[in-house]
């Protein structure tokens, strides 16, 4: 095949939604294919590299000259909106968003809250929130049921408010801020309100629990700072932010969009009901599959790198394209198919490298114990309308769906 040039960016502004949630869009397929690194113009006109081919994905994402500082000139803003750039600017940016020392800093003081120990500990209770809101949706005297709102939502929320040590009766505080400000069709001034709205629940908690802490991370965050002479309220607050809304958001997408994708693949899900032991296997395949959160991931070139035969310019923005580089032939045999068996783990869902989430294995954690345990209990599961009906999240950072009605 020949070539692109990789300096003609194609017509469509990018990132293009997707009109299937089991493909991708078919110019992302095309330019993996001709140049897997090329130009391409965003939704607010300006231009970026987009990385698709997986190999040049994680050559990106491991080298440190590509910062994630999203306040330097050049870091990509598909917003499309100068307001977003300035409000990064006069903020302390969050862990995500922090290079080298400074990065590695702030996610060393969190690291310790999630270990595979202190997950196993949280394993019991995950379990109770599951088998809780399941008892409800059994219990349930109409139907359909809303499996976004009956279940995929309120799991992961009600997890990470334990773990944060957010009062759940304060959850659609930043339940439904996050829901605006990662809808690419809701108006830039109101995503930055919902911004500004989050920010402000989030200190006034964080201001309480100076005087009441409890057993919680925010808690020992604020006692870790107290330690090491004094509280940083803003460094707090943006600490807090990311993991909030990293830690119910992406989860809560990919709940649904598993249950939808073995619902649709009756076959797949039988092997999951009748060998436990391969859910985890299933949870990495669905992750690569889906790819939820596809163009997250964005990167500015603080000198000429070479990347895929490519030299990108220093102050020239990136953005990885996670599900164009996961559905890599290169990397994954057959990768349009959905095949629970196959041996994912190497995916980039979760990133790569000095960046890679932080949360990933209680994502993981999450998603084996709803499907273990919904599937176990309601064996006769099904949705309620065809796939076609479903209100997909084209309009969003991270895809899902609005809703996902299902019956038994």
């Amino acid at each position: 095949m020949t070539p692109t040039d990789t300096t003609q960016p194609p017509d469509q502004p990018f990132p293009l939604a997707r009109s299937c949630p089991f493909t991708e869009p078919e110019p992302y397929t095309r330019l993996r294919e001709q140049q897997p690194v090329s130009k391409v113009r965003l939704r607010g006109g300006e231009q970026a590299w987009w990385v698709s081919g997986y190999a040049e994905a994680r050559a990106v994402l491991a080298d440190r000259r590509f910062s994630s500082d999203r306040r330097k000139d050049g870091y990509p803003n598909p917003n499309g909106d100068p307001r977003f750039r300035e409000r990064f600017r006069t903020q302390p940016p969050p862990m995500v968003s922090l290079d080298g020392t400074e990065h590695a800093a702030v996610r060393r003081s969190v690291l310790g809250e999630f270990t595979l120990k202190r997950l196993s500990a949280l394993r019991p209770r995950i379990q109770q929130i599951v088998d809780r809101f399941i008892d409800e949706m059994l219990a349930c005297d109409s139907r359909p049921v809303d499996l976004v709102q009956a279940l995929s939502l309120p799991v992961p929320s009600l997890v990470i408010c334990e773990l944060l040590g957010v009062p759940y009766e304060d959850h659609d505080c930043f339940q439904s801020r996050t829901a605006a400000m990662t809808r690419r069709t809701v108006p830039p001034a109101e995503r930055l309100r919902a911004f500004d709205e989050l920010q402000a629940c989030l200190a006034a908690l964080l201001t309480r629990k100076e005087s009441e802490p409890g057993d919680d991370l925010l808690s020992r965050q604020i006692a870790q700072q107290r330690e090491q002479g004094a509280v940083d309220h803003a460094r707090l607050l943006s600490t807090a932010t990311g993991l909030l809304v990293a830690g119910h958001e992406t989860t809560a997408n990919m709940i649904t969009l598993g249950v939808l994708a073995l619902l649709e693949h009756p076959g797949q899900r039988a092997l999951l009901t009748e060998d436990p032991g391969s859910t985890p296997a299933a949870v990495e395949e669905l992750l690569r599959f889906f790819s939820i959160g596809d163009t997250v991931i964005a990167r500015v070139a603080t000198e000429d790198v070479r990347v895929g035969g490519v030299t990108i310019k220093a102050n020239e923005g990136v953005i990885v394209s996670v599900l164009s580089a996961n559905r890599d032939p290169a990397a994954f045999d057959d990768p349009a198919e959905l095949n629970p068996t196959r041996a994912a783990r190497h995916h980039i869902s979760f990133g790569y490298g000095p960046h890679q989430c932080l949360g990933q294995n209680l994502a993981r954690l999450e998603l084996r114990i709803v499907f273990d345990t919904l599937f176990r209990r309601i064996p006769g599961l099904r949705l309620a309308v065809p796939v076609d009906e479903i209100p997909f999240k084209t309009d969003a950072t991270v895809y899902g769906a609005h809703e996902l009605p299902v019956t038994w």
